[in-house]
């Protein structure tokens, strides 16, 4: 990727406003919620870490639930970006492709049937979930086929949509015969968390995340010619299938792996990219890192409401984007009816 003297002070300039607000919002989420926190006795020596009750909060507690939020908000913004890019449908989401469907059924069934146990780091929950994501996906590529050297969008949008609602039949079917502690834990589920995590989990999905998404850094010029539809793209010289390819699944694998521990939050990657794109244009060079730092800002805010809005009880963060999202989701219709 190269720009011009212009075009580099820009791309810096916007760019680095978007990482400003992010770190402002990593240094101030964790000096919010229910219970107040002496940073100077958080961070002595004098006092061991085990007694310190202060330390704990931040170390253990907050600062990995906030460092799974910006890492969780990051993949599902970028990956919507993607999907609407490469679908070329402003209505587009990491959902789309049945990811998140295939993730509640593969969490579900692991739920129903009671396993327990660990695979590098992570539980049999995860597992299943990130086994379930990969399923859908697979049987959605399974339906298309390349036509007219590119992948059919409406077939695409058709066969995730289908894949999606036949997966959350199977997961209502199944909650419907799962007894009253297992029906709690597929609701909790479904409602999408960042209450427990660890940093072995953010160790373990930050190389899969950051991978995915420096694919889809490397590919936003062709992302962008891609955009204005196949035929520009190929007189351009983009290898139109080898780009919606690997920029569905790029964006499909980070989505599954954050899914997969979070569980399902929903409009993320519908709102942010749109955002995003009403303040600095559609310029993918520019869209996906900004999308990228505003979404885990994004995220980490929808959280911290999440955990002080009611305290000391605590709302799923999937409801919160879902209130935030709704009614931008209603927007987005009106604009495109009125358009």
């Amino acid at each position: 990727m190269t720009f011009n003297f212009m075009n580099k002070k820009r791309y810096l300039t916007v760019v680095g406003l978007f990482f400003v607000l992010l770190v402002a919002t990593l240094a101030v989420a964790p000096m919010i919620g229910s219970t107040k926190i002496d940073f100077s006795r958080a961070f002595s020596n004098q006092i061991p870490f085990a007694d310190n009750v202060d330390a704990n909060i931040l170390f253990i507690v907050r600062l990995p639930r906030i460092l799974l939020a910006a890492l969780t908000g990051a993949a599902l913004a970028v990956a919507g970006a993607v999907f609407q890019a490469v679908l070329r449908n402003d209505l587009a989401a990491p959902i789309t492709l049945g990811v998140s469907g295939g993730a509640a059924l593969g969490a579900v069934i692991a739920i129903r049937l009671g396993w327990a146990f660990t695979f590098l780091g992570f539980s049999s929950v995860p597992v299943f979930a990130f086994l379930g994501a990969m399923t859908a996906l697979a049987v959605v590529f399974s339906l298309v086929r390349v036509r007219h050297r590119e992948l059919p969008t409406s077939y695409l949008l058709l066969a995730g949509v289908t894949v999606n609602f036949f997966f959350a039949s199977m997961v209502m079917m199944i909650h419907y015969l799962s007894n009253i502690t297992q029906s709690f834990q597929i609701v909790r589920w479904l409602m999408g968390g960042l209450d427990i995590t660890d940093y072995q989990t953010l160790i373990s999905i930050a190389p899969l995340v950051f991978g995915g998404i420096s694919v889809i850094i490397y590919l936003a010029r062709d992302l962008n010619l891609l955009s204005a539809g196949a035929e520009p793209a190929m007189s351009r010289g983009v290898d139109v299938v080898k780009t919606q390819l690997a920029g569905l699944l790029a964006a499909a694998l980070i989505t599954a792996v954050v899914v997969a521990v979070t569980g399902p939050i929903g409009f993320v990657g519908l709102i942010v990219p749109h955002i995003v794109r009403l303040m600095i244009g559609p310029d993918h060079r520019l869209l996906i890192p900004s999308a990228m730092f505003f979404g885990a800002s994004f995220m980490i805010f929808c959280d911290t409401l999440a955990r002080t809005l009611l305290a000391p009880t605590e709302i799923p963060v999937g409801v919160i984007t879902a209130l935030i999202g709704g009614p931008f989701f209603f927007w987005l219709l009106k604009k495109q009816q009125s358009s």
